[in-house]
């Protein structure tokens, strides 16, 4: 071969490098980027039974949550943020007087950890609207309840007749009266 054929080969495969390594690259970073999407939704997707609240929680709302349950749960059914508006979450932490019992308030860090996990998934109160302390007095607790016929006086413990996983928390499960196995 002659000089110059060797010298515009020598170009060309200089040329093809570059962008034969850029193509490596790209395909490389794809690969790995799309094996990592589906190792992540793998491990973090939750099903929608296990679910249980209206709302996923991330992490950071997870040891508020957790607070909550353990605070709340123990003389009655919790209810899920997502029924009250902040404002009656508010006054509810800072009043040691709560439906009739006297109880020992929660004290910071805690009280500032359930605080952010109500006041980030309950719902905002309109101005004039009055603050509900009972959950049938809940614009959004009738909202969720469309079309139910509630009993009078809806209390928590009713709340088992159509959630029968209320007690753990899980409002997305109802009962057959409903005709939906999961809430979804």
């Amino acid at each position: 071969m002659s000089n110059l054929v060797k010298r515009k080969f020598r170009k060309r495969q200089l040329k093809r490098r570059p962008l034969g390594l850029i193509v490596v690259i790209l395909a490389w970073s794809l690969a790995m980027g799309w094996l990592l999407s589906l190792a992540t939704s793998a491990h973090s997707a939750t099903p929608n039974s296990e679910i249980g609240t209206v709302d996923v929680v991330p992490a950071q709302y997870q040891l508020g949550k957790q607070l909550y349950l353990d605070n709340c749960s123990t003389c009655h059914i919790a209810v899920p943020p997502e029924v009250l508006p902040s404002q009656t979450w508010r006054n509810l932490l800072q009043d040691s007087q709560h439906y009739g019992a006297q109880l020992t308030p929660l004290i910071d860090p805690p009280r500032i950890l359930v605080w952010r996990y109500l006041s980030t998934f309950s719902r905002i109160q309109l101005q004039d609207e009055a603050t509900p302390y009972r959950v049938n007095s809940s614009r959004y607790f009738k909202a969720l309840h469309p079309q139910v016929d509630l009993p009078r006086p809806v209390e928590i413990s009713s709340c088992v007749s159509c959630h029968p996983g209320a007690r753990d928390f899980n409002f997305r499960q109802l009962s057959g009266e409903w005709g939906v196995g999961s809430g979804e």
